[in-house]
């Protein structure tokens, strides 16, 4: 991760006054001489019949001021890559400015990224920290892949912006499917994967010593970048003489179509386990 500064808004809100604009010039003098930041040149322009933007030209980026009289709230940005943060403008800006509450945003300025869990709400938002991005494309199924390294979970697959896999907890994922079907039907001598492109499945498909799997991924780009960048997670299950790769085939089929024709004893199809008790071949 690479930083190179950091970044404060602030939001002002119930201000009853629209202030002189020679107030937030001063204001921007001392923000800046706490700071210890050097201003290059002030810009500013009053609006008719209200409103004031004001900026800061710094040698270490700018400050800013942008109010809006007729909503009460007046809107602060500073950004940095000096030595003292610029949460030190926060005293200040209380200080000489009326408010009912302040709605403060900090976070730094870096390589890092924020993408946002699908399954989110408007009252509840979750994000996970990106660290870099890996892979990002349509594959020709028409699937949004992406492979992003991710600070807590390490590389992981998503799929139309769902999290699929990651490496740090793939191994119980995919060991819990092929377990909890043994415990149904201890043959192992013949399974079906459908989906799984990560490759899990079909790893611990072959570590039990299934003597056929046949593995159906609708779309075999999915397959490819997992080789490439989670390589541990299928270990070359693709290779195995026990595993038979059918890309873009059957993976739609009803679940009784697929078992009871092949014979399957176990058929695991993506987040669904299925376990046939008994079938007679």
């Amino acid at each position: 991760m690479t930083k190179v500064g950091e970044h404060i808004t602030l939001d002002i809100i119930g201000t009853t006054k629209e202030y002189d604009p020679s107030i937030y010039e001063k204001v921007i003098q001392q923000i800046a001489k706490a700071a210890k930041v050097t201003i290059l040149d002030i810009s500013k322009y009053k609006f008719e019949p209200q409103g004031f933007t004001i900026l800061a030209l710094l040698a270490e980026s700018h400050i800013s001021f942008h109010t809006f009289p007729e909503k009460g709230i007046i809107s602060f940005d500073f950004f940095t890559c000096g030595k003292v943060s610029p949460s030190i403008a926060i005293d200040i800006v209380k200080k000489e400015f009326k408010h009912k509450r302040i709605i403060k945003k900090e976070f730094n300025r870096d390589t890092k990224s924020l993408y946002r869990d699908i399954y989110s709400s408007a009252g509840l938002q979750k994000s996970y920290v990106v660290n870099n991005v890996l892979e990002n494309f349509k594959s020709k199924v028409g699937q949004h892949i992406e492979i992003l390294d991710l600070e807590q979970f390490g590389k992981s697959l998503f799929i139309d912006g769902e999290i699929q896999v990651s490496e740090t907890d793939e191994n119980l994922y995919s060991s819990t499917f092929v377990d909890a079907g043994l415990k149904l039907n201890q043959k192992s001598d013949r399974a079906a994967i459908i989906g799984g492109g990560d490759g899990g499945v079909a790893r611990e498909c072959v570590s039990k010593g299934f003597g056929l799997i046949d593995w159906y991924e609708l779309d075999p780009e999915v397959v490819e970048v997992c080789n490439k960048h989670l390589g541990e997670i299928g270990k070359k299950s693709t290779e195995k003489n026990s595993v038979q790769c059918i890309w873009g085939f059957l993976s739609w089929l009803p679940t009784c179509a697929v078992i009871t024709p092949l014979g399957f004893k176990i058929l695991i199809k993506e987040s669904i386990f299925f376990a046939a008790r008994s079938i007679q071949n």
